[in-house]
């Protein structure tokens, strides 16, 4: 029997676990493919796949594994676009900026003089964050001229994308942030990530309750999920003090364990219907 849904992971999660128990409880053909042992033939009619939901948490494994499937004709969850886009802080900046999402004030710095330059001008405190990265990895908070020349100096012996030097206000706001879970243009749920620390990435500790989805909230993360060209996004927002809410960061491969887990909604199950209602 040919698959409806291909479930695409290079590792198991809570969440590619849950994906193929909705599917067994809702009857749907679930595939799962580990993308470690997947050779794709470019040149050949691609195998039914159905819909592919793309689970990599390997960024340039996502990205090309994605694109190789869509080249030879496949339907993928989400599109090499949202790839692209999503994964980059800088080009998801940029496309919120277009799209009319407020977003933080950013600086983007070509070198390490050109930072310290521009920190200079603007003033301390600024967050500066690797363009491609996940779960607030290399993240620092740069109070003063001496931590930036620490950290920038040290980015300079890096790979490339590092030496790529993107500088974000420090927002001041409440000690917590917004995991909003979009599925289609509707926000399924939505969780406050809070912490004692100013990052509240629940891989660094950050607590989870629910978070009441409002109408400037869904508006704001449908232009968001739009900008990004995204169908499945779980967008972060931020509650400053002085602009209200912001987007700072749209999730191509997002999680939503701690999200179903507080807020009781199944959104493996929301997923599924999703991908076979586009499917058709």
């Amino acid at each position: 029997m040919n698959p409806d849904v291909t479930i695409l992971y290079d590792t198991i999660r809570w969440e590619e676990k849950a994906l193929l128990e909705a599917g067994k409880k809702k009857n749907i053909n679930i595939q799962m493919v580990d993308c470690k042992k997947l050779a794709i033939d470019l040149e050949k009619k691609p195998e039914d796949y159905g819909v592919v939901i793309q689970r990599c948490v390997s960024y340039y494994r996502n990205l090309h594994s994605t694109a190789a499937l869509e080249g030879i004709g496949v339907k993928v969850i989400n599109c090499l676009n949202t790839g692209v886009f999503a994964g980059n802080k800088l080009f998801t900046h940029m496309l919120l900026k277009k799209f009319g999402v407020p977003t933080p004030d950013a600086t983007v710095a070509f070198s390490k003089d050109a930072a310290l330059e521009a920190l200079d001008s603007q003033g301390y405190p600024k967050v500066i964050k690797p363009t491609v990265g996940s779960w607030g990895r290399l993240i620092s908070k740069l109070n003063d001229r001496d931590a930036a020349e620490g950290i920038i100096e040290s980015r300079e012996n890096m790979y490339p994308i590092y030496q790529v030097h993107y500088l974000e206000e420090f927002v001041k706001r409440p000690p917590r942030d917004i995991r909003a879970i979009m599925v289609g243009d509707k926000i399924v749920a939505a969780i406050y990530r809070s912490s004692k620390h100013w990052k509240t990435n629940m891989a660094l500790g950050g607590t989870a309750e629910p978070c009441k989805v409002t109408q400037e909230m869904e508006e704001m993360c449908i232009k968001a999920k739009h900008a990004i060209e995204g169908d499945i996004v779980g967008v972060d927002l931020m509650e400053s003090n002085e602009k209200g809410l912001v987007v700072h960061e749209v999730n191509n491969t997002t999680e939503y364990k701690n999200t179903v887990r507080v807020c009781d909604v199944d959104i493996p199950s929301l997923m599924l219907d999703y991908a076979l209602k586009i499917k058709k």
